[in-house]
């Protein structure tokens, strides 16, 4: 029974990703977020509980890539959509967030996230080195990365922040950056631990830290600064590793 018990958590990633999905589709992103965030924390849960239980199985990896190819994948690509409709229309008022109907090409172009998402999924299913490190940014920092966007004109709206994410040349290249991210060769530390041990694993908690800090300094505001120092932290991570070989 406990070899289910992963896979079981693994499928509640894929129904809160659909769920998701169909609350983005509707424009409801504060609900789209809240499920996606949720089927995050099951996709960290269903590793935890195949360690804990020593459940690992093939059908279990194949099944977590689906599941994140949904909730991480999918879903942002439809709120990339939404946004890129939204600002490709003229006089859009933010009060009649999910009234609109007609639909454009341009946005279309908000699904290379999805495409992207699934090629990298694809290659980390057949790369064996990507346990506790990872090459190219993670779905799910990624599909949190898009989700923001929208929170952020939601409870943080502004004139200012307004302009900038309803811009489309700016959603065109938060896009392209998104792609390009999720499939490169830059290699990015996993949150996972071999041990607690500061000196071990001292820049995954200042990055934790950090990451709170900003995250009740500037509410949704944070996670694109997050996801940079994430980034830029890794960076850091793996030099200080090439220097001590």
């Amino acid at each position: 029974m406990k070899q289910h018990i992963p896979n079981l958590i693994t499928l509640l990633n894929v129904l809160c990703g659909s769920i998701a999905a169909v609350f983005a589709v509707q424009n409801q992103m504060e609900l789209t977020t809240l499920f996606v965030f949720i089927g995050i924390l099951c996709d960290f849960l269903d590793g935890f509980a195949a360690r804990m239980l020593n459940a690992y199985s093939e059908l279990g990896t194949q099944l977590d890539s689906l599941a994140d190819m949904i909730t991480s994948g999918l879903v942002p690509g439809i709120v990339m959509f939404q946004l890129l409709t939204m600002a490709t229309k003229d006089g859009w008022n933010l009060d009649m967030f999910g009234m609109h109907s007609e639909v454009g090409i341009l946005p279309l172009f908000g699904f290379l996230i999805t495409m992207a998402s699934a090629y990298r999924l694809a290659n980390f299913n057949v790369d064996e080195n990507q346990v506790y490190s990872f090459s190219g940014l993670p779905t799910p920092a990624n599909a949190l990365l898009i989700l923001s966007l929208p929170l952020i004109l939601l409870f943080q709206n502004n004139e200012h922040f307004s302009s900038i994410i309803l811009n489309q040349w700016f959603l065109i290249a938060v896009t392209v950056v998104s792609a390009f991210l999720l499939n490169s060769k830059i290699r990015l530390f996993s949150l996972k631990m071999k041990s607690t041990s500061f000196k071990e694993n001292g820049y995954k908690y200042v990055f934790l830290i950090l990451s709170l800090v900003l995250l009740i300094v500037l509410k949704f505001a944070a996670i694109p600064l997050v996801i940079l120092c994430y980034i830029l932290f890794s960076i850091i991570w793996k030099k200080q590793i090439e220097t001590q070989k």
